[in-house]
């Protein structure tokens, strides 16, 4: 579990890492608080924040809950895909929001295969329970 705990750190760190992305952005493009709108590169760096945000409320239930009943080593491999996919969605979203599909995919899809994992798990189990009884 210990390599899912890292994981777990790195995607909290990146997250500080969009935040301070925001920050910047805010201050270059002069977008002053509360705003979060007024110049399109700002609103580009704003959305990959609350979209990461969004994605992690997925992402760290699954990642935990699919390691610690299906594989921690699996888990934590999927995390490391999540991780590589979130720094490129930043950086092409920022870059042009049109070539985001790929860091999406990368995010999305292990964040899925572990719901899924869970899923399966769940079923099974719930099924050895029931014939065991």
């Amino acid at each position: 579990m210990h390599y899912v705990a890292l994981v777990t750190v790195a995607a909290l760190f990146e997250f500080v890492w969009l935040m301070f992305r925001v920050g910047g952005a805010r201050a270059k493009y002069a977008v002053h608080a509360p705003a979060t709108t007024g110049n399109d590169i700002f609103e580009r760096h704003f959305r990959v924040q609350m979209n990461t945000l969004e994605q992690l409320v997925l992402f760290l239930p699954s990642l935990w809950i699919f390691a610690s009943y299906v594989s921690p080593l699996w888990a934590a491999g999927f995390g490391v895909v999540f991780i590589v996919g979130r720094a490129i969605y930043a950086i092409t979203y920022v870059r042009e929001p049109r070539s985001r599909s790929i860091g999406f995919g990368l995010t999305f899809l292990p964040t899925l295969a572990m719901m899924i994992g869970i899923v399966i798990w769940a079923i099974r189990a719930a099924f050895v329970t029931a014939v065991v009884q």
